[in-house]
């Protein structure tokens, strides 16, 4: 699969920590650098916004970064952490094969595989099991985020279906797939820039995209 680095487990959007604190707010700044523009939720979307985080290649180029939608997920292993309701969208640079920043090695091009990947580990990364002990999470977390990554791989078989969503106001086809913790879909806009988005409480089927015309937004 050409996507970014799987290591990039660590670069993967992170909604919460394991331990049940929602990860700290990154500042702006970091959306700031990224040469290729956001994506949200559109004005259809009216509840709260927020801001993740981004992850950057080893020369500081922004190649990725999510942001959220509706109350930020809580990991915790009780009931009512699932009951949680939102959407985090997930915006990938569009990058050809390149040289590594560091210039040891290559970096493979992004694609619609590279969006559905870091959205699906990191719906995984705001999900715990309630019957699973925490020693064993971190276990089950790489198994899990290993079956996503091999989903991520062929998108063109189940369970991935197909989705029309509006990416501002254009009709794009998503590929899209549901478990049960969650929904993850992934697309590209017309622009060219990779979209991925996963969410838990709110229906995929009603969402749209757009352009951030203001990141600072998010951060309000």
């Amino acid at each position: 699969m050409e996507t970014t680095s799987r290591v990039g487990a660590d670069g993967a959007p992170r909604a919460a920590t394991a331990e049940g604190a929602p990860t700290a707010r990154r500042s702006v700044d970091g959306y700031l650098k990224a040469p290729f523009p956001w994506y949200g939720l559109d004005a259809a979307f009216t509840g709260p916004r927020w801001l993740m985080q981004v992850a950057a290649a080893a020369d500081g180029t922004v190649q990725h970064g999510s942001t959220g939608h509706g109350e930020e997920p809580v990991v915790r292993a009780d009931a009512g952490a699932e009951k949680a309701r939102f959407a985090v969208v997930v915006t990938v640079g569009s990058s050809p094969v390149r040289h590594s920043g560091d210039g040891t090695g290559v970096l493979e091009a992004t694609t619609v595989s590279s969006a559905a990947w870091l959205a699906g580990s990191a719906l995984l990364s705001c999900t715990w099991p309630p019957q699973m002990d925490h020693t064993l999470r971190g276990e089950w977390l790489d198994q899990q985020t290993e079956t996503a990554f091999v989903l991520a791989d062929d998108l063109e078989q189940a369970p991935w279906s197909t989705l029309s969503l509006p990416v501002d106001g254009v009709p794009v086809e998503f590929h899209y797939r549901e478990s049960e913790f969650g929904w993850v879909l992934a697309g590209s806009a017309p622009d060219g820039v990779h979209i991925g988005a996963y969410g838990r409480g709110m229906s995929a089927y009603g969402l749209g995209f757009s352009v951030i015309g203001d990141i600072a937004s998010y951060g309000d």
